[in-house]
C-alpha cells in the first residue's frame, strides 16, 4: 500500500540529501589535500646538531639518537658558528699516527666535552697561503727562496691547492716600501704555480702584518668547501720583522683565528743584516727604515711612557735608539710568530738560512699530509667575544700517544 507525504516533509528530505553529498563531497577534498601535501601533518621534525653527547658517528655524522624533537611551527635558530680544530698525533717514538678516526679524539672547550660534528682524515685535500719574504737579506738568495718554494710545490698533493704571496717593491728607489702582491690565488696546478714562483723579484721592506691580513681576508675570505673545512694553512717563509705594515698583530692574528687557519711559520735569522741596515744612514740606497706606524707600534710596546713626537721620524733616531729597536724586534717576532703557531695549530721551524729552509719546507709539507681536522659547534653559545680554551685528547690508542691541536678560539660577538 502506498503512502504519500505531506509537501513540507518532501521538501525536508530534499534538503537532507543536499547536504549529506554536500558534506561526503567536503570529506573527499580534504582527503585529497592530505594526501598531496603530507608537509603539512602536524608531526616532529628532527633539527641534528645538538651538542649534547662529546661523540660523534663515524664519519662524523650526528646520529639520530643525537636530534632534538621540534613541533611543527617551532622556530628553530642555530647561533653558533662551527670550530675547526687542527690536530697532528704522534706515537711514543714520535712517529705521525694517520690511521686514527673520529671517535679516538675528545673535544674539549673551557673544560667543556664537545660533540665532533666534522672530521677529516689525513687524506683531505689542503689548502696553503705560501708567504714568501724576499726582502732584507734574503734580496741576494732570491733564487734559493724560488728553489726551496719548487720543492714545497712538488711535495704536496696533487689535490692541495696552493696561493702565492710576496712583497713587490724591486726597482722603486730605497724612499718606496713594498707593497703585498698575490702572485697566484688558490690553484693545484703545478705549471701554473711554477711559473709564478718563477716570477718573485725582491722587495725594499717587509709589510709582513699586511700580508697576514691579506691572507685572511682575500686568500680564505670565502667559508671553505666541505672537503677543506679545517684544512687550511699559511706557510710564511720569513724573519718575522715588520717595517712597512699598516696593520698590526693583534688585527693580523685576530684574523687569521676567526678564519681558522693554521699557521706555519719558517723562521730565517737575518739578525744581523737587519742591525746593520737599520743603523746607516737614511740616505743610503742599503738603508732599512721603519715606517711611522710601525715606529708608532714599537714606542706603545717598548717605550709607552716615551714622547710620540720623538719617534715620529725614524731618520731623526740616534745611533743607540736603532740598535735597540732591532734587537727588541726580533725578540718580538719570534715571540709573535711562536705564538700564532701555537694558538692555530701549527708550527715553528728555525732555519739558520736559506739552504736549511729547504729542508724546513719539507719537514711542513710532511706535517700537513699528518693533520686530521676536527669540527665542532660550541655548546657555549655566547657570542661575547671572549677568549675560549681548547683541549684535545685521544682515546683508545695503545702504546701512548701525544697531540698538537688549536688552543684556542675568540668567539663571535654582536
Amino acid at each position: 500500500m502506498s503512502r504519500s507525504f505531506p509537501p513540507a516533509t518532501c521538501k525536508n528530505c530534499t534538503r537532507f540529501i543536499i547536504a549529506l553529498v554536500a558534506l561526503i563531497s567536503l570529506c573527499a577534498l580534504m582527503a585529497s589535500a592530505q594526501q598531496q601535501s603530507p608537509t603539512n601533518q602536524q608531526r616532529p621534525r628532527r633539527v641534528t646538531g645538538s651538542p649534547a653527547q662529546p661523540t660523534a658517528s663515524p664519519g662524523g655524522t650526528p646520529s639520530q639518537s643525537e636530534s632534538e624533537e621540534v613541533d611543527e611551527g617551532d622556530v628553530v635558530r642555530v647561533n653558533t658558528e662551527l670550530v675547526s680544530v687542527p690536530a697532528v698525533v704522534y706515537d711514543r717514538g714520535g712517529r705521525p699516527m694517520v690511521s686514527l678516526r673520529a671517535e679516538n679524539f675528545v673535544v674539549y672547550e673551557d673544560n667543556q666535552p664537545q660533540r665532533i660534528t666534522n672530521f677529516s682524515t689525513t687524506e683531505a685535500p689542503f689548502e696553503i697561503a705560501l708567504l714568501l719574504d724576499t726582502s732584507g737579506s734574503t734580496r741576494e738568495d732570491v733564487d734559493l727562496i724560488r728553489r726551496a718554494a719548487f720543492d714545497f710545490i712538488n711535495s704536496l698533493r696533487a689535490n692541495d691547492r696552493v696561493a702565492i704571496l710576496a712583497f713587490n717593491g724591486e726597482g722603486t728607489g730605497p724612499s718606496q716600501l713594498a707593497k703585498v702582491q698575490i702572485v697566484s690565488k688558490l690553484a693545484s696546478n703545478r705549471a701554473a704555480l711554477r711559473r709564478a714562483i718563477a716570477s718573485l723579484g725582491s722587495s725594499n721592506g717587509t709589510p709582513y702584518y699586511d700580508s697576514l691580513v691579506e691572507i685572511a681576508e682575500e686568500i680564505f675570505h670565502d667559508s671553505p668547501a666541505e672537503e677543506v673545512q679545517g684544512r687550511r694553512a699559511v706557510v710564511a717563509l720569513t724573519d718575522g720583522i715588520d717595517s712597512a705594515s699598516n696593520s698590526d698583530y693583534a688585527g693580523a692574528r685576530s684574523k687569521l683565528m676567526h678564519a681558522g687557519v693554521a699557521c706555519y711559520f719558517i723562521e730565517i735569522n737575518t739578525e744581523d743584516f737587519v742591525e746593520d741596515r737599520l743603523l746607516r744612514d737614511c740616505e743610503d740606497d742599503g738603508a732599512l727604515r721603519l715606517s711611522r706606524t710601525q715606529l708608532e707600534r714599537f714606542r706603545r710596546i717598548f717605550s709607552p711612557r716615551a714622547d710620540a713626537s720623538d719617534y715620529a721620524d725614524f731618520c731623526q733616531l740616534g745611533q743607540f735608539e736603532r740598535m735597540q729597536i732591532s734587537r727588541d724586534l726580533y725578540d718580538l717576532a719570534r715571540r709573535e710568530m711562536s705564538d700564532l703557531a701555537k694558538t692555530t695549530g701549527g708550527r715553528t721551524f728555525v732555519a739558520q738560512d736559506l739552504r736549511d729552509a729547504r729542508n724546513a719546507f719539507a719537514q711542513v709539507a710532511a706535517e700537513i699530509g699528518t693533520q686530521y681536522s676536527l669540527g665542532y659547534y660550541p655548546t657555549n653559545k655566547s657570542r661575547d667575544g671572549r677568549y675560549r680554551k681548547i683541549r684535545v685528547e685521544i682515546k683508545g690508542v695503545t702504546g701512548g700517544s701525544t697531540v698538537r691541536a688549536r688552543e684556542g678560539y675568540y668567539a663571535p660577538s654582536g
